[in-house]
């Protein structure tokens, strides 16, 4: 690497064409302007500067680091007119969450994108461990958790309680079904159904379930959108939050267990503690936490 320094130095005087110029340019005197041109002759190994009596000339390596200095600059000066220039209606927004929430959350991200056409709002839904991971390696400016995270390099504030709901085919009745009826149906699952299944079916079924591990089941589905699917046409039971199943084109067609001990999932929305958020992402969070606001407990 070059000497930051130095460089600036060598390419503030071929700017200048003037030993004296430089050193008052840059409040120095004409022996340290000269001084930093040798070091960084030294650092390439060949001479910079021919030294005729009357005449500035560059040799050719002079003219290849010259070129890298005014390319220095040129980065730096857009990477100051990027951070001065800190608009919260421009930039890249990369938000992750449950696919749940993303249903919720993705038509109140389109209205900013409405508003503010410069916005980039990358909405990733991915599993719960996923979602920490991308925060920690600065893939994710802010995720929305269902638990506090515990890395001491994340903080995180408590925007809503969701209740995790037993999703059936809405030909049952919304009275509680036995397990054996369960059973008979069989589970849908999806990436962090079989988490949810032990949750509330432990809670729920405590003398026929015996872990997510021995569900008789039926189906695997990824793709929040589609898990409401198998249950809507009587092929299956799931377990949802509720905003992937208030949010469901399928809607009509499920219907709520009425539990005797209803689970609530805290949510939770976390970034790097000591990542400053731009301008940007004010209003994302403010998004958020206008759809998590109706997801609370029950009074």
């Amino acid at each position: 690497m070059l000497n930051a320094h130095w460089l600036e130095t060598f390419t503030t005087l071929c700017r200048t064409q003037s030993f004296t110029k430089t050193a008052a340019r840059l409040n120095m005197t004409q022996p340290g302007v000269s001084q930093h041109v040798r070091k960084l002759e030294e650092q390439v190994g060949q001479p910079l500067v021919s030294r005729p009596v009357k005449s500035f000339l560059l040799t050719d390596a002079g003219e290849a680091v010259l070129k890298v200095g005014l390319a220095r600059r040129t980065e730096e000066r857009n990477l100051l007119e990027t951070i001065a220039l800190d608009r919260e209606d421009a930039g890249k927004c990369a938000i992750g969450c449950s696919g749940s929430f993303a249903l919720l959350l993705y038509p109140r991200l389109i209205k900013e994108m409405n508003r503010a056409p410069d916005l980039s709002i990358h909405l990733e839904s991915a599993p719960q461990r996923q979602l920490v991971t991308a925060l920690l390696e600065k893939q994710l400016d802010i995720a929305i958790l269902d638990h506090k995270p515990v890395n001491p390099r994340l903080s995180a504030v408590q925007i809503g309680h969701e209740e995790l709901c037993l999703v059936v085919p809405s030909s049952l009745p919304a009275s509680l079904p036995d397990f054996e009826q369960l059973q008979d149906l069989g589970f849908i699952a999806h990436p962090d159904g079989f988490d949810y299944a032990d949750r509330l079916l432990s809670r729920n079924f405590k003398a026929g379930f015996h872990g997510s591990d021995h569900l008789e089941l039926r189906g695997y589905v990824n793709q929040i959108g589609q898990i409401p699917l198998a249950v809507a046409a009587g092929k299956g039971f799931t377990i949802l939050p509720r905003s992937g199943v208030e949010a469901s084109e399928f809607r009509d067609r499920l219907s709520v267990a009425e539990l005797e001990n209803p689970i609530f999932q805290e949510l939770w929305l976390a970034q790097l503690s000591d990542r400053r958020m731009p301008a940007r992402m004010q209003r994302i969070k403010d998004a958020v936490r206008e759809v998590a606001q109706p997801l609370q407990l029950p009074d």
